[in-house]
């Protein structure tokens, strides 16, 4: 499989993430052996990881919904934008919602 699907959740991660993820694999699932590997704190580690999985959620959670909107809920979850952006650029996309 060369390329992926415009659908899917992975067309949301960048390569870094994607690099993460592979690492993750490769390490059997070990966060204090991925935490040794990135050379930061288990909490560190762990925050990343729960940032990607919240990522992952809000393309399940959202799929029908535009993509402009699933990339803002995306870029939150990322914690890339704060919460007052996130509302007024939300509302700015759907305004019934709100």
């Amino acid at each position: 499989m060369t390329s992926r699907s415009a659908s899917g959740w992975v067309d949301l991660l960048d390569e870094e993430e994607l690099a993460f993820i592979r690492r993750f694999i490769l390490a059997s699932g070990s966060l204090k052996e991925l935490a040794t590997a990135y050379e930061v704190s288990y909490p560190t580690l762990r925050l990343r990881l729960d940032r990607l999985i919240q990522k992952i959620e809000v393309f399940e959670k959202f799929r029908e919904r535009s993509e402009t909107e699933r990339l803002l809920r995306a870029y939150y979850a990322e914690g890339k934008i704060s919460d007052v952006i996130f509302e007024s650029l939300l509302r700015s996309i759907n305004p019934s919602q709100p």
